[in-house]
């Protein structure tokens, strides 16, 4: 039986939308604001710090780990290669000489006289993250991110998996009622998010796969082909960061449903243009929901961003979500926008705001990127 959820999900021809491109850690932004992006732009970019490795050097060498300075042929901080020799023993009349090589390239992290180990680091990992939706850069919140500000069709599903995808939209099916066979899809369809009715099914995944197709939207899936594609039974954890190989966004619930007719419509419309979508979903506090974004900029006048508040975004009495601990998930009200920017503990100067929680009645400043609106 199909089971179908109506929570009010947004479908909209066209919104204006803010999206917040925040890194792991502090980084450096690659961006102006009002700088004009497409979707697959950098924005920002970092360096996470790499794994560190362990080698007992004393026992290695069969020394003393007090001794262990003596014979190390590189010192912290230096540079190594995967299997450059790092210590060396002195051997019995310089005869007999033992010695360790790296198991890595990257740095030696730390030497102990204590316990004979050496702590050896990989090397830092690049990481970048994009604008995900063509847009204006609307904001910048230092050594953090971005806000992107763009306009478009809007479609919110019920439920989804994998994360953020870019391609160009395409029907795989002619109307929303239809369940397609795998053999259906082609290479034509390679690096698109196709729309394919009214189900999806396991085997259909696993071909798209195998085309490279980006992602996939349909009115339902049953929950037996979502515990083959998982592997598991999925509870209530946010999803978004599976390895499938692909985003599926669900428009109307489990089972097999026909897409409505104003998503379907909307769909068919936008057929052959840029669509970036997301299957990160989590139904608890802090509700998220998988989302499809069709950007529309040729008539879009851009808001500009000042010192004084977010306009068309956020305004005094304004209900918003805090996306962020301690508060994460909590509903609250915007109760001032304070002129300027503000040093945070971080020492990173950043554009506030004062909102009440809903739960208690609390006033709190908070980073505007903290927060999302509601509704």
């Amino acid at each position: 039986m199909a089971h179908a959820y109506t929570p009010g999900l947004k479908v909209a021809r066209g919104m204006t939308l803010m999206k917040i491109r925040r890194l792991p850690l502090p980084g450096t932004i690659t961006v102006q604001q009002g700088q004009k992006v497409s979707a697959e732009t950098a924005v920002a970019r970092t360096e996470l710090p790499g794994q560190v490795r362990s080698l007992n050097v004393a026992s290695l060498l069969g020394i003393q780990p007090e001794e262990i300075h003596q014979n190390m042929l590189k010192k912290e901080g230096d540079s190594i290669e995967k299997d450059e020799i790092i210590a060396s023993s002195k051997g019995l009349f310089g005869l007999f000489k033992s010695q360790c090589k790296s198991p890595i390239d990257g740095t030696v992290e730390s030497i102990s006289k204590i316990t004979g180990q050496v702590m050896l680091r990989k090397p830092e990992i690049p990481v970048e993250i994009n604008a995900y939706v063509d847009g204006i850069v609307f904001d910048i919140i230092p050594d953090e991110g971005v806000v992107i500000q763009t306009y478009g069709t809007f479609i919110q599903g019920i439920f989804g998996v994998g994360g953020e995808a870019i391609g160009q939209l395409a029907l795989a099916c002619k109307t929303s009622e239809d369940v397609i066979s795998p053999d259906r899809l082609d290479l034509k369809m390679a690096g698109k998010v196709i729309v394919v009715g009214s189900l999806v099914t396991s085997d259909m995944v696993d071909r798209a796969v195998q085309l490279g197709i980006k992602g996939i939207i349909a009115g339902g899936i049953d929950d037996s082909d979502l515990r083959k594609l998982l592997g598991y039974e999925l509870g209530v954890a946010i999803t978004g960061s599976e390895r499938l190989g692909i985003t599926i966004i669900i428009t109307e619930g489990f089972g097999r449903i026909t897409i409505a007719n104003r998503t379907f419509d909307l769909l068919k419309e936008k057929e052959g243009t840029k669509a970036s979508i997301n299957g990160a979903t989590q139904i608890r506090a802090g509700v998220i929901r998988p989302e499809v974004v069709i950007p529309e900029l040729e008539d879009f006048i851009p808001v500009v961003n000042d010192d004084q508040e977010l306009q068309g975004w956020l305004n005094i009495g304004t209900e918003v979500r805090i996306i962020r601990d301690p508060h994460f998930g909590e509903l609250a009200t915007v109760s001032e926008l304070p002129i300027g920017l503000q040093k945070l503990e971080t020492e990173a100067k950043v554009r506030v705001l004062k909102v009440k929680l809903k739960r208690t009645g609390d006033e709190i400043v908070l980073p505007r990127a903290n927060v999302e609106m509601v509704g």
